[in-house]
Order: structure tokens, then C-alpha cells, then sequence
């Protein structure tokens, strides 16, 4: 790849990294964020990031195999999440792990969003689901995400945080966005009953629109019905 492009690429990672930090979804020395390079390679944040500090030469090259290329700072443990997320949807660009406070109280309690709000199917793909528990920096973590994932953009990881995928640095902010948004207003909602459920119904265009505009699961799963 050109240099031009991939000093482009790095540059692409640290908004999105400091975007997440900004917007309070990360603290420092937590959570990643990647962009895909091409089919066999990606830029990710490296180990314990320092988000005010982060700097387009340190960040990560890698392959998908997980090796390094070039030198440099290396990548969390984690990115064998993004890795697995990458080697299975090849309309991703971006994957972002964080560990916001809303959707991290969710995590503990291992439990997912149901369709609470339309925007939740327009951008996340419907019901937010929560992973088995697997024991975090491990192989574990990649397919644990890949099947609490299923067609959608978003999911909850056991007792840890939030996997999010989108197309682009844009959509991916956006989305991790909306998802702590969405684990907030449902927080909130249980303190006072039960939370009410869009009547699947009144999804059908939602739905269109997913996957016209921001889905991103493989064409493996695209006879697949979202939310089965």
C-alpha cells in the first residue's frame, strides 16, 4: 500500500480512538480500535493507550494471522477479537472494543438489549445480545463474539464491555455511540418496570433499511432472518 494511504489509515484509527475517548466511552489503558488495510491486514491502537497521547506512528500494522509488521508498539491482547471479527465479515472495516459504563453494567449482569427503540434495528441490527462468559485476552473471545453478534453490528461481552463493527471509523463511532445510549434508556427503564418491546410488525421497514444502509454480516448468513 502507499504510504500516503496508510499514514491516511493511521490517521483514521486515532480520531476514532480519541472520538470514543471524548465521548466517554473508553478510559485510558482500555478498550481498542482497528481499521481494516485490506483483505489480509489491519492498523489497531496499541497496548494500554494513553488516548490524549495517541499519534498516528504508534499505531499497530499487523496481518490477520496476528503478526506484526514492522516495528513499533504492539497491540492488546483484545485484537484477537477483531481479528476473528475481520477474518469473518469482509464488509468490516472497523471494529471498536469498549467498556462504557452502561452497557458494562449489562455485561455483568450478562444481559442483552430486546428492541427497545427503532434506531436500535436501523443502526445495531435488533436485539443486543450478551456473550457466554470466556476468559478475556484468550482465543476464546473471537467466536463467544462472533456468535453473540449474529447478523448485527453490536454486541455485549460477558462481565467485560462492548464489541462493535460498522463499515467505516464513522459508522462504528456512531454505533458505539448509539449502544451505550440504548444500554442507558434501558437501565433506566428497569428501574421503574418492565421495559416494552417494538411488536416485531412494526420492524419490517427497520429492517430494510439495516441492511440496505449498515449491515455488515457476511453473505454466509444473508438468507439468514435477522434476530432468529
Amino acid at each position: 500500500m502507499e504510504t500516503d494511504k496508510l499514514e491516511q489509515l493511521r490517521k483514521m484509527v486515532v480520531r476514532g480512538a480519541q472520538e470514543i475517548y471524548s465521548k466517554g466511552l473508553v478510559e485510558d489503558g482500555e478498550g481498542n480500535v482497528s481499521v481494516r488495510i485490506n483483505k489480509n491486514e489491519i492498523l489497531v491502537t496499541p497496548t494500554s493507550t494513553k488516548y490524549n497521547l495517541l499519534s498516528p506512528e504508534l499505531i499497530v500494522h499487523m496481518d490477520l494471522d496476528g503478526n506484526l509488521l514492522g516495528s513499533g508498539k504492539i497491540p492488546s491482547t483484545e485484537v484477537k477479537m477483531h481479528l476473528a471479527v475481520y477474518m469473518d465479515r469482509p464488509k468490516v472495516k472497523c471494529v471498536i472494543h469498549n467498556h462504557s459504563p452502561y452497557i458494562t453494567m449489562l455485561s455483568v449482569l450478562r444481559r442483552g438489549i430486546p428492541i427497545i427503540m427503532e434506531q436500535q434495528l436501523i443502526f445495531l441490527g435488533g436485539e443486543i445480545r450478551c456473550t457466554e462468559i470466556a476468559e478475556a485476552h484468550t482465543e476464546d473471545m473471537g467466536p463467544s463474539a462472533l456468535k453473540a453478534l449474529d447478523r448485527n453490528n453490536a454486541a455485549i461481552l460477558a462481565n467485560h464491555g462492548a464489541i462493535i463493527c460498522g463499515k467505516s471509523v464513522d459508522h462504528a463511532v456512531r454505533f458505539a455511540v448509539i449502544l451505550e445510549k440504548l444500554a442507558k434508556v434501558y437501565w433506566g427503564a428497569l428501574q421503574i418496570g418492565d421495559p416494552l418491546t417494538i411488536p416485531e410488525e412494526n420492524l419490517e421497514e427497520h429492517e430494510k433499511m439495516f441492511n440496505g444502509l449498515f449491515a455488515c454480516y457476511p453473505r454466509k448468513m444473508r438468507s439468514k432472518k435477522s434476530n432468529s
